[in-house]
């Protein structure tokens, strides 16, 4: 899928070695992730967002954010293809890097990783609010409605001035309001601010906050309206997943932009290690849409019997169903 050639074949020289057995491997793996992966994410994320949403009144606080990590999964999902299909595919690419279709999926994606990365953030800043102070109500549900609806306002808001980087980059020079806004380098660094070193900053802290919390033994932590036990292993599981899905993209970010401020020319072999790079980090993203949702079946508690109230209210249609005890007792255990 990925050729070893650079995709405008201005590469110089001979291939590396081992340029060929890494390209076949990640060319295999996003074949699989598009057969499995996505079906998978697309699956997992609607039964997700459907089941909470059909329950909203048993929802806390970890399932608002979980259901905006799932949103954003669903869009990931549906780009996924886009990107497989794109132009670092060979000889099949259903669109180049120039055109509008490219900037629209830019911007998406950034959208989608903003919002998983500060969903992901909050989360843990909620989580140790909920731990310290469990009668406050802070970190409540109708709060974190709120905080979830200006996370993509904010995604959307960081993402549009990107998109005037990556516009710009692409207008002719006689364009007055663009003469300094051409290069793309710009908004990688600002995704990278925005997108990365901030909630990383923010969820180290949270993880800090949480730790001091766990080693205090106040009469709060018997406290009846406390988060369920097993929201704090899918919280580290969370952290863990995501971060370390994301941080390759954020790298590969991070080093095109240094790379492009040396201000010296880059060589074929460099350039295409950077591409390769580029391919294998995305393709990482991409999964985070499908691994989120397969860590919240399996370590949350009340999923389940969500899941079972969602299906069985289908099956029932318009007519009017018994309750379903067995899935009640479990979503209030």
């Amino acid at each position: 899928m990925w050729p070893c050639g650079l995709p405008n074949g201005t590469g110089r020289g001979e291939d590396p070695p081992l340029c060929q057995p890494f390209h076949l491997v990640l060319s295999v793996c996003s074949l699989l992730y598009l057969a499995v992966g996505v079906p998978v994410g697309l699956a997992y994320n609607a039964l997700l967002v459907l089941a909470n949403l059909q329950d909203q009144s048993s929802m806390t606080m970890p399932d608002v954010y979980f259901v905006n990590m799932a949103v954003a999964g669903l869009l990931l999902s549906a780009l996924a293809p886009a990107y497989l299909l794109g132009p670092s595919a060979s000889g099949w690419a259903l669109w180049g890097f120039g055109s509008e279709l490219h900037v629209t999926l830019l911007v998406l994606f950034n959208v989608c990783s903003l919002v998983t990365m500060y969903s992901t953030a909050l989360l843990s800043l909620d989580y140790y609010i909920e731990r310290a102070l469990p009668r406050t109500y802070m970190a409540s549900v109708y709060n974190t409605r709120h905080v979830c609806g200006f996370v993509w306002g904010g995604a959307l808001l960081t993402s549009f001035s990107s998109l005037l980087f990556y516009v710009c980059s692409h207008v002719a020079a006689r364009v007055v309001e663009c003469t300094q806004l051409r290069h793309t380098q710009a908004a990688d660094a600002i995704v990278v601010v925005v997108g990365y070193l901030v909630p990383s900053l923010a969820v180290l802290h949270a993880l800090v906050l949480i730790s001091r919390v766990q080693k205090e033994d106040t009469p709060l932590d018997h406290d009846s309206g406390q988060l369920d036990p097993s929201v704090h292993r899918l919280l580290v599981a969370t952290v863990c997943t995501q971060f370390g899905l994301w941080t390759p993209h954020y790298l590969t970010l991070l080093g095109h932009t240094v790379l492009a401020l040396r201000g010296r020319p880059v060589d074929g072999q460099q350039l295409g290690v950077l591409l390769f790079a580029k391919d294998v980090s995305r393709f990482l993203a991409f999964s985070s849409s499908s691994v989120t949702p397969l860590l919240y079946r399996c370590i949350d508690r009340s999923f389940p019997g969500k899941l079972r109230r969602l299906i069985k209210k289908v099956r029932c249609g318009r007519q009017s169903c018994s309750t379903d005890q067995a899935g009640l007792q479990q979503v209030l255990a």
